[in-house]
């Protein structure tokens, strides 16, 4: 499976937009799911890795380390 590059942090966009109409996601939780959060409405969705890896469009910003 090709990898997109994503971390802890790093704000992402998603194929499909969040109900509230927003597309910017912030990753924080990593392990076998993934936890994101919509930066519109604070929401966060817990999505298991693979299925976050098919939906996620591409890495909109990379947390500095």
């Amino acid at each position: 499976m090709a990898d997109k590059e994503f971390d802890l942090h790093d704000v992402v966009q998603m194929k499909k937009p969040h109900p509230c109409g927003e597309n910017r996601w912030k990753i924080i939780r990593m392990g076998m799911d993934i936890r994101i959060k919509c930066q519109g409405c604070d929401h966060s969705v817990l999505i298991p890795r693979r299925e976050f890896s098919k939906k996620l469009k591409k890495v909109l910003e990379k947390e500095e380390q």
